[in-house]
């Protein structure tokens, strides 16, 4: 891990694979960190050079008072691209992270060559329900919506996930201040429009477990988007690389091959 020291905040990242290769930028979701990540990462075409950020308000990075904006979250990977001299990535967001991606494909077609949006859209809830939740953690820091939100993500049978543990402590390790100020951020995107401009090379992921983003809006999300691709995994929720970290990697490796970047 290394912290890169911007003029406002540090943020932190992982880098794995040889410098000169394909970049892939992964994003990760709400109330999680790039350790997320680590049992997909291995299993990507090792001619990858793959960049894991912790955004800001999660992981080892700055939380600095909210809410945030989702263009300060874009400008946030932005830089972060540029720090490590990383441009045409495949870019790989998760829930709010495929957002940024979408924002940062928007913004800046000469950082992204492609995105995974993977169990994501181009808005997420509704701005009331998202600040049902925040009054929550204000009132009760996130142990008030850890319940809510692990069902969500695994579904029904949530407590029988062996990953179940690992994710809790992730999800409650979060400072409260970071998942609030992110959840803003989300609360008040709507990329409907800006997405349904784009063409370049795309795959959504689903999990047909996901509470949070269910296949149908991740679908929904993908039609917008010539030439985009729909993947769904069975047996899976809304952070599929927990429940089915292989399929979910040879899905991403498959596309990454497909396209010609590795």
């Amino acid at each position: 891990m290394a912290l890169s020291f911007l003029p406002d905040l540090r943020l932190n990242a992982e880098t794995h694979g040889p410098e000169t290769g394909p970049a892939v930028v992964m994003l990760h979701a709400l109330g999680t960190n790039l350790r997320i990540w680590d049992e997909v990462i291995p299993l990507l075409p090792p001619t990858c050079r793959v960049l894991a950020l912790d955004m800001r308000g999660h992981g080892q990075s700055d939380a600095p008072p909210g809410p945030y904006g989702m263009g300060a979250l874009i400008h946030d990977a932005e830089r972060m691209m540029e720090r490590h001299a990383i441009k045409d990535a495949v870019i790989v967001g998760l829930s709010i992270g495929g957002m940024i991606a979408q924002g940062l494909a928007t913004k800046r077609l000469d950082l992204v060559r492609a995105m995974v949006l993977s169990n994501t859209a181009t808005r997420i809830g509704t701005p009331a329900q998202w600040q049902s939740r925040i009054e929550a953690v204000q009132h009760g820091g996130i142990p008030a919506i850890a319940e809510g939100t692990l069902e969500r993500w695994f579904g029904r049978k949530w407590r029988d996930e062996p990953s179940l543990p690992r994710f809790r402590a992730m999800l409650e390790a979060t400072p409260a201040v970071g998942w609030m100020g992110a959840a803003a951020a989300i609360a008040g995107t709507d990329f409907y429009t800006p997405t349904a401009s784009l063409t370049l090379p795309t795959l959504a992921i689903a999990g047909a477990n996901d509470g949070s983003t269910p296949p149908d809006l991740v679908r929904e999300t993908a039609e917008l988007i010539r030439g985009s691709r729909f993947a769904l995994l069975r047996g899976a929720g809304h952070v599929p690389m927990a429940e089915k970290p292989g399929p979910y990697a040879a899905l991403i490796a498959e596309f990454l091959e497909s396209i010609g970047h590795v």
